[in-house]
């Protein structure tokens, strides 16, 4: 799921995939804004066909807390 989600990230956020780490910060490593992470969530909401609640996005900071959450929805590889 991580080598996934380095793709959509770095081309949602212009970055490079191989600098994505499931540690990453969205917005202290990737200078990500608001906008960026609503497109972000966007995309991978079409990608693995869930709906992100908008209330539970605070706590999906980092690139772990979001492969974590999807898994806890029952998204596979």
């Amino acid at each position: 799921m991580l080598e996934k989600m380095r793709e959509i990230i770095a081309e949602q956020l212009n970055c490079e995939a191989e600098s994505i780490q499931m540690e990453t910060s969205f917005k202290e490593d990737l200078g990500a804004d608001s906008l960026d992470l609503f497109e972000l969530v966007m995309a991978l909401e079409d990608e693995y066909s869930i709906e992100i609640p908008s209330e539970e996005l605070q706590d999906l900071t980092t690139v772990g807390s979001v492969v974590e959450y999807l898994k806890s929805k029952g998204v596979e590889e």
